[in-house]
């Protein structure tokens, strides 16, 4: 089903990118009805030649004009000024989806005005493969057909889930932050199979097909990752032997801290 409105990225980044792609791919908006501002040149030509036959610009105002779903993909520090050039062009009839982390939904809404439709989303990095997590909340004046069409905007993604916004530095923390900490883990089980004899590139690849398969587990079965980590660690055998060390080093009390820390970060940047 194409879509009869047009998507706005204010911000041609990395983040906007994979949405914008992902949302073509999905065929929920078709590339002729995207279009993006940067006021960056290599950013917004790199967003144009990632998506062939979308549109780019250097004015936000143009994409406000043009454009009734507006993404706000800028970092935090630039949303008030970013909002102050489109307010005038903002009308009931507009959208704003913003994924700047941890600027609040009363933030956004004063910035544009009283009756705008706002809501607030935390993406992540795996949107750019289409296996995003993403979290978003509804602002005041959004519509329960608002919430429908952001769902369907990043099931293209990925997958998506409502909660309240005082979750949403908690998703940051978690699934926003999260890739990187994940990426640690495959680069760290690398080195380890590296040191046992494994060459780099298989090493490599073992690793991340084992987070991803064991990911795929919890997702498919619904079984506990308690249950699933039971079902791997045989009596005397060696899992229990690695899963010693784990608990000697402290490594769920530290992915606990840096989800902490992260979504700490995430409000304070918002209140910046």
């Amino acid at each position: 089903m194409q879509a009869k409105f047009t998507v706005g990225f204010l911000g041609a980044g990395k983040m906007a990118t994979a949405l914008a792609k992902g949302f073509v791919r999905a065929g929920v908006v078709p590339a002729r009805q995207v279009i993006a501002s940067d006021v960056v040149q290599p950013a917004r030509q790199a967003f144009g030649k990632a998506i062939p036959g979308v549109r780019i610009t250097a004015s936000n105002r143009d994409v406000a004009k043009r454009a009734q779903v507006l993404v706000l993909a800028v970092k935090p520090n630039q949303v008030d000024g970013v909002l102050g050039e489109v307010r005038a062009q903002f009308t009931s009839n507009h959208l704003l989806i913003s994924i700047a982390a941890g600027v609040t939904l009363a933030r956004l809404e004063g910035a544009l005005g009283d009756g705008a439709r706002v809501v607030r989303v935390m993406p992540n990095t795996p949107a750019l493969v289409g296996a995003a997590a993403c979290g978003f909340a509804m602002g005041q004046a959004s519509t329960a057909d608002d919430a429908r069409l952001v769902q369907q905007l990043l099931s293209a993604v990925g997958t998506a889930y409502p909660v309240k916004e005082s979750l949403l530095d908690a998703v940051t923390g978690l699934s926003g932050s999260g890739p990187a900490y994940v990426f640690v883990m495959i680069e760290a089980l690398s080195d380890a199979g590296v040191a046992a004899g494994l060459p780099r590139d298989v090493a490599t690849k073992l690793a991340a097909q084992t987070l991803l398969g064991s990911a795929k587990m919890v997702l498919e079965t619904g079984l506990h990752p308690g249950v699933l980590k039971d079902m791997v660690t045989s009596p005397g055998g060696t899992t229990i032997e690695g899963l010693h060390e784990l608990e000697k080093a402290g490594l769920r009390g530290t992915l606990i801290s840096a989800v902490r820390a992260a979504a700490a970060k995430a409000k304070q940047l918002g209140q910046g």
